[in-house]
């Protein structure tokens, strides 16, 4: 197969991981950049050019899609579909995922626990955002964060006042969270292939952080996973549209709650922590899936 890998960077853990499980089962794989597409947008024929020459002949494609590109990244995704191109994570999926607030609201339609969440526009409602979480400590994160950036705990209301209003004066916007305290800096990263769990680890804080991010200098470790958080994931990724996802999970004395399904998951940690060959489930998943014109939204997101 000719496989396409959307990455700004192939020196990356997660694209050298993907190139290597490609060629070690028989692939093409080709490096695209994103932003060094240009598209041809013809009713007849939609094409995608890249380095000047048209990008043809492929059989999939995997975004690895940064935040920081995401709107024209859903372009060219959308291209490739138009094209019948078989995406591994197609643009609607991409783009439900990425707006934290879209993403929280068809959870919270499926009935998926996950901490109490407000939102809103207006700087005087501040008082009645703390309140409708259950007041503080709360979480106060940014909508379009990513690796634990834009994520604040305020200890305190008076804290949680401040935190918001400076978001405010910043025009950036953000949701407020209850903290989940029972969690003990801890939360679970699923990595969820179609319909399977492939691995799972436990991501726990270092001292003086909340944030367990391995970005941030968190340490990570195999966990077994309890049949609802399994079950949790799996719909969780499902809601989403994503046929791979990173499903974070808190524990809580109410059961698991959702805090983030990412959808371009990172390898290294989770290949680090399991020793499962992540890179060559999702290879394999292709495989078994990858067919001319088989995407769900076929361009129309």
């Amino acid at each position: 197969m000719k496989i396409a890998i959307l990455s700004r960077n192939a020196k990356l853990y997660s694209t050298r991981r993907l190139i290597e499980a490609c060629e070690a089962r028989g692939h093409e794989p080709h490096v695209i950049d994103i932003l060094k597409c240009y598209m041809d947008i013809t009713p007849s024929k939609p094409a995608i050019w890249y380095r000047g020459q048209e990008l043809e002949g492929f059989d999939a494609v995997i975004p690895r899609i940064g935040a920081s590109v995401t709107h024209y990244g859903l372009a060219v995704i959308r291209q490739f579909e138009m094209m019948g191109v078989y995406c591994l994570t197609e643009s609607v999926a991409l783009g439900r995922s990425r707006d934290k607030l879209r993403a929280l609201q068809l959870l919270s339609r499926k009935g998926l626990g996950m901490p109490r969440t407000s939102f809103a526009h207006n700087v005087h409602n501040t008082k009645e955002l703390i309140q409708l979480v259950g007041g503080a400590p709360l979480v106060v994160k940014l909508c379009e964060g990513t690796q634990g950036r834009g994520v604040v705990l305020a200890e305190t209301a008076k804290a949680a006042e401040s935190v918001i209003e400076a978001f405010r004066e910043l025009r950036a916007e953000f949701l407020v969270q209850e903290f989940i305290k029972e969690a003990g800096g801890s939360d679970i990263r699923c990595l969820v292939i179609g319909n399977k769990i492939i691995a799972s680890m436990q991501r726990t804080a270092p001292d003086g952080e909340f944030r367990s991010n391995l970005h941030r200098g968190g340490s990570a470790q195999l966990v077994k996973l309890r049949p609802n958080e399994r079950t949790t994931a799996i719909k969780a990724a499902q809601t989403m549209g994503l046929k791979v996802a990173g499903v974070d999970i808190l524990r809580s004395s109410r059961g698991p709650l959702i805090m983030e399904v990412n959808s371009s998951p990172g390898l290294e940690g989770i290949e680090g922590a399991t020793g499962k060959d992540v890179a060559n489930e999702i290879i394999k998943y292709i495989e078994e899936n990858a067919r001319p014109h088989a995407n769900r939204t076929k361009g129309k997101g």
